[in-house]
């Protein structure tokens, strides 16, 4: 990521609110959320909230890719917090729709949950957070997505 310099566009792809409770790099140019929490849809099974479809995604992209004086042929760059969820989808999603270059962050900001110890179901492996990048609990509020 470093090596093309300004010739990438690396977008946090979370829902803000998870941001402000997780954490935040400031090495990300934007956040554009993926998908955002319904918080009057309820999954009762799962229990959790339902996820949907930020409709502005790709425009919104767009927007971020023009600002930099750049077009769908750069490479973007997404991160969620376990890269699965929202990261991979997201750089698919806007792979099909024609964007050129586009990678996700494997195992996102926060990574993956430990299978045994101490930690045993919390998020301290590899990730953005785990492995000694910057990051802070802080919100940059220039960069954190407003509609």
């Amino acid at each position: 990521m470093q090596s093309p310099g300004e010739k990438v566009l690396f977008l946090d792809v979370r829902d803000p609110v998870e941001i402000m409770f997780i954490g935040f790099t400031d090495a990300v140019d934007l956040n554009i959320p993926f998908q955002m929490v319904n918080r009057s849809r309820f999954n009762e099974e799962k229990r959790v909230f339902a996820m949907e479809m930020n409709e502005n995604f790709v425009a919104e992209v767009d927007a971020a890719l023009e600002a930099k004086g750049l077009d769908r042929n750069a490479l973007i760059i997404t991160m969620c917090r376990s890269g699965s969820a929202r990261g991979k989808p997201s750089a698919d999603y806007l792979l099909e729709r024609g964007f050129s270059n586009v990678k996700y962050v494997d195992h996102g900001f926060q990574g993956d949950s430990a299978k045994e110890g101490g930690q045993k179901g919390m998020r301290v492996v590899n990730g953005w957070q785990n492995s000694g990048m910057p990051w802070s609990s802080k919100i940059n509020p220039e960069k954190i997505y407003r509609p």
